[in-house]
């Protein structure tokens, strides 16, 4: 039935370079030699009557019949695995991209309850601003996306919209009293493309006189008013550790804002992934169970 089929090492070493985009970096991940990926490759090829690779000076290239071939070979890869995991109840890894608030702020401390209930996944955390393609990027799973609401992308589910409001510790808040006295401690985007979330959504005063500071990562934000720096305006389901634990509180008579929105995008190759189904689950429930 499958004997037209080639050997299943050369299409994980394709499946390998396709990924990596480099024969250098497949042999490095498959502990072989770049020779000997070359030679897979060739043999695939050979095998198929098709050029799968556009081979230029210091880079290759998919062809169309490589980009078709890439992403069968890694879902059948991926699916063979994940059933593998299941019947020897070994370990297998979830990748997640997210941006470094997110994964700082609220993510990373909730993940050993993940990993208690589920000790065969070892979930791993990819960090950074730029948007993933997920369809190319075959190394992420999953990843937890940042927008408005509004934004328009197919298969994305929603998780929470969050609310804005201003932290400070309870000691600084015991020596400012009046807003307006306080430093005003507040994100500005990296990504020009994010609607602003400024004090000047809640503070009606636009006085030259009041501090202002400002930091491009909302964790950063997070922090400053940790240290007790000034009133920081920041999602309240990213400080909600910090408030359960008392070391940050919400300065009073100050309205809250609507935020921004987070998504989960499922690239279509993992839709059926067990592990990814599994991520999931815990990652709704865990937004219903939180306060936002």
């Amino acid at each position: 039935m499958f004997s037209h089929l080639p050997p299943l090492n050369s299409i994980r070493v394709f499946d390998s370079a396709a990924r990596l985009k480099s024969f250098k970096a497949a042999a490095s991940e498959l502990n072989v030699t770049p020779t000997a990926v070359s030679h897979q490759i060739r043999s695939l090829e050979d095998a198929l009557g098709t050029l799968l690779f556009e081979r230029k000076t210091r880079a290759i290239e998919l062809t169309e019949e490589g980009e078709k071939l890439a992403q069968a070979a890694y879902l059948s890869l991926q699916q063979l695995s994940s059933v593998v995991s299941e019947i020897t109840n070994s370990r297998s890894t979830l990748t997640v991209s997210t941006t470094a608030s997110f994964a700082a702020m609220w993510l990373v401390p909730r993940l050993e309850k993940f990993h208690r209930q589920n000790p065969q996944i070892q979930v791993v955390v990819k960090t950074g601003e730029q948007l993933d393609d997920l369809e190319r990027d075959k190394r992420i799973d999953l990843t937890v996306r940042y927008g408005r609401d509004d934004e328009d992308a197919p298969d994305k589910i929603k998780l929470v919209t969050e609310t804005v409001g201003a932290y400070a510790t309870p000691l600084y808040l015991e020596n400012t009293t009046r807003i307006e006295d306080a430093c005003l401690i507040e994100t500005r985007w990296k990504n020009q493309d994010l609607p602003s979330i400024s004090w000047d959504r809640i503070v009606a005063e636009k006085n030259s006189e009041i501090n202002r500071r400002h930091f491009d990562q909302e964790h950063h934000v997070i922090q400053a008013a940790l240290a007790g720096q000034g009133v920081a305006l920041i999602s309240s389901l990213l400080v909600e550790t910090a408030v359960q634990q008392g070391w940050l509180v919400e300065f009073p008579n100050l309205p809250r804002i609507v935020g921004l929105s987070y998504f989960l995008m499922i690239p279509t190759y993992n839709a059926h992934s067990h592990k990814v189904k599994v991520f999931q689950e815990w990652l709704m429930k865990e937004f219903v169970s939180s306060k936002t």
